[in-house]
């Protein structure tokens, strides 16, 4: 192990300034436990300054050792990205092996899951973050070799300060060849229950749809506002297959979080639940790469802003920009008068018009308001959701 380090000598932190930092390990700077062991914060001296970090410390109890501490140093300091944890640093002495990373104030996104003020387009900027981070190692970014995360959960994704979601903990992750269709391993299964992939499970085989499985329970504890599991008189009771029904079944109604209800846009709502439906497809063949999650959610955010903004324009002349025939005006009491009268946005679909009090009303095409039924696989049948939204 020591020959393997002196690769990463340039990131070795004493013990001595990690005692320092942590008040010699005291309970009160415990901000958090996972399956790694405790965490502590506090402040450390970095090239960066004087800075508020994690210290993540081994404990074998909890099922993991010096593997894992390698792995975690190796992946993270070899493969870094916006979207990824940065390891700032580690300690190997005294029988200790501590992980040192950048702190993340705003925890892990389980503990917001229940949150009345995480609104929609907050959860759907963290969603993207997340999954530009694990399209990155999917990627074989120049080295034939691709990266699988194998936990891939909630509580493994954290928040800056900005709200800026970073995924975390890759001490379990595995490399695999980038040069063929199909990235498959045969490994010891490993991971948390409620996430892991069916397939993998059975099998043994570990692939790179094996983690978009695990993203897209995410996904859908995102939307309905829990963890995938509960205990039931102390039994596991996992909630996957009963949110997969509710969207076969068009009953997505009662199981998203009623408190981000109001705030959907029908068209970003429509596109985040039939990708993360898609991420929890049976056949892993049939499930999207995680570059497509990307782009998706990326769709379903900017149905949200523009929704979010429509309600709340700040500036009409940024409206008749946007619009299929931009209008002609000499002032803006022209342009609201104009305005008065309706204009085309969004490519022809929606209708947007002012009142005489300056308040207006959206009105979308029924073809945007169209959910998928049953066979949400093909997607060739539809129900209405709506066919117009008056704010």
């Amino acid at each position: 192990m020591e020959t393997f380090l002196k690769e990463f000598q340039q990131l070795k932190i004493q013990l001595k300034e990690i005692k320092s930092a942590t008040g010699n390990f005291d309970d009160s700077k415990v901000i958090g436990t996972g399956g790694f062991g405790k965490v502590y914060g506090g402040k450390l001296s970095h090239f960066l300054g004087r800075i508020i970090v994690a210290f993540k410390c081994l404990d074998r109890r909890f099922g993991q050792g010096a593997p894992e501490f390698l792995k975690e140093i190796m992946m993270l300091s070899r493969y870094t990205h916006e979207n990824l944890v940065s390891l700032l640093g580690y300690c190997d002495e005294a029988g200790e092996k501590i992980l040192i990373y950048e702190y993340a104030s705003n925890g892990s996104l389980d503990l917001h899951l229940r949150s009345t003020t995480f609104t929609w387009i907050q959860r759907l900027k963290v969603c993207l973050d997340a999954a530009r981070g694990l399209s990155y190692l999917h990627d074989d970014k120049g080295t034939q070799q691709r990266i699988l995360h194998r936990d891939i959960k909630s509580s493994n994704i954290l928040l800056d300060d900005n709200w800026n979601a970073k995924v975390s903990d890759m001490g379990l992750s595995k490399l695999g060849p980038a040069n063929q269709q199909y990235t498959a391993i045969i490994t010891n299964v490993v991971g948390t229950i409620g996430y892991l992939d069916p397939m993998y499970m059975e099998s043994g085989i570990l692939s790179k749809e094996s983690d978009v499985y695990s993203f897209g329970v995410v996904l859908f504890e995102v939307l309905c506002g829990r963890l995938c599991f509960e205990n039931s008189n102390g039994r596991f009771l996992s909630l996957v297959h009963t949110w997969k029904q509710s969207y076969k079944q068009r009953k997505l109604d009662d199981t998203i979080f009623q408190d981000l209800m109001q705030e959907m846009d029908p068209r970003s709502l429509k596109t985040f639940s039939r990708i993360a439906f898609q991420c929890l497809h049976e056949n892993r063949e049939a499930r999207p790469t995680m570059s497509l999650v990307v782009e998706k959610l990326k769709t379903a955010l900017e149905f949200q802003e523009k929704y979010e903004w429509m309600k709340h324009p700040q500036d009409y002349e940024k409206i008749n920009r946007i619009a299929v025939h931009p209008l002609k005006y000499k002032s803006k009491t022209e342009l609201k008068s104009c305005l008065s009268k309706g204009i085309l946005l969004n490519a022809g679909k929606t209708w947007f018009s002012l009142n005489k009090n300056g308040e207006h009303c959206e009105m979308i095409s029924a073809a945007d308001c169209l959910i998928p039924t049953a066979q949400a696989s093909t997607f060739d049948e539809y129900h209405s959701n709506c066919t117009s939204i008056y704010l």
